[in-house]
């Protein structure tokens, strides 16, 4: 999986908000960084070109993207760690920042709660979150073509976490229930780049939870050839773009 997701998601998704999110680090002009559910180091090789002078430890719940993040950007400091129960001294960051990984904490007020622990108490926390699954381009074509595909079982998991968490007062309340304040709220959308619709079929298919739900039919590879086809006919062939959005949060102690 962090292969495919490296290969076919992140260039197209994650480096466009990566920059962004970068951008913004850098002018908070942090010492010490902590990233939170950093994957395969989108973030993190943006954040040390932006930040050069700051020391950032890269941290994620999932060994394999441990494993390949470490491996693709050694030049960060990597730790497998829960975000509910982060392995740091309190007040020992600057920043904490994450992209596009609080949808998936079970419990966000108690990784937030980390979050405000281990920050100084002049520290930021700069995160951000993908708005509903219509406003992403490619997301919102790969659903249809996959309930299209499988009308009687489409897995939900686009629909349900990596997009839904996008109301920024249910964000805003976790935030509250955790003791910090929000400071910004800012909506960004920002066009993906695919080489081809095929191309971010693949990642969705074998790079996200999707996939166990794909593989574990007997008509697999029919199935996938169906929903790469309808996502070409919505999209196009050959080099493809959509725009995507996303919402961008900070928050200190």
């Amino acid at each position: 999986m962090p292969e495919a997701y490296e290969r076919h998601l992140v260039p197209v998704f994650f480096r466009p908000f990566a920059a962004d999110l970068a951008t913004r680090a850098a002018a908070l002009r942090p010492r010490t960084v902590l990233e939170l559910a950093a994957g395969t180091g989108a973030l993190t090789s943006a954040l040390l070109g932006a930040v050069p002078t700051a020391s950032v430890v890269a941290t994620d719940l999932n060994e394999a993207m441990v494993t390949a993040g470490s491996a693709r950007e050694p030049r960060a400091d990597w730790r497998l760690a829960d975000a509910q129960e982060l392995p740091f001294e309190d007040g020992g960051f600057d920043l904490v920042v994450c992209q596009f990984g609080v949808m998936f904490f079970p419990d966000r007020p108690a990784a937030y709660a980390e979050v405000r622990r281990v920050l100084a108490p002049q520290g930021r926390f700069l995160f951000n979150s993908w708005g509903p699954l219509a406003s992403h381009g490619f997301g919102a074509a790969f659903q249809a073509a996959l309930e299209r595909s499988m009308p009687n079982g489409a897995p939900p998991f686009l629909k349900d976490v990596p997009h839904g968490y996008s109301d920024p007062a249910a964000v805003t309340a976790d935030l509250t229930a955790a003791g910090l304040t929000l400071a910004g709220v800012e909506e960004v959308t920002l066009e993906g780049v695919a080489e081809s619709a095929a191309s971010v079929a693949t990642g969705f298919l074998t790079g996200t939870p999707v996939s166990a739900a794909v593989e574990a039919r007997e008509d697999a590879e029919a199935l996938g050839a169906a929903v790469t086809q309808r996502m070409t006919d919505q999209l196009g062939t050959g080099p493809v773009t959509a725009p995507m959005t996303a919402t961008v949060y900070t928050a200190h102690p």
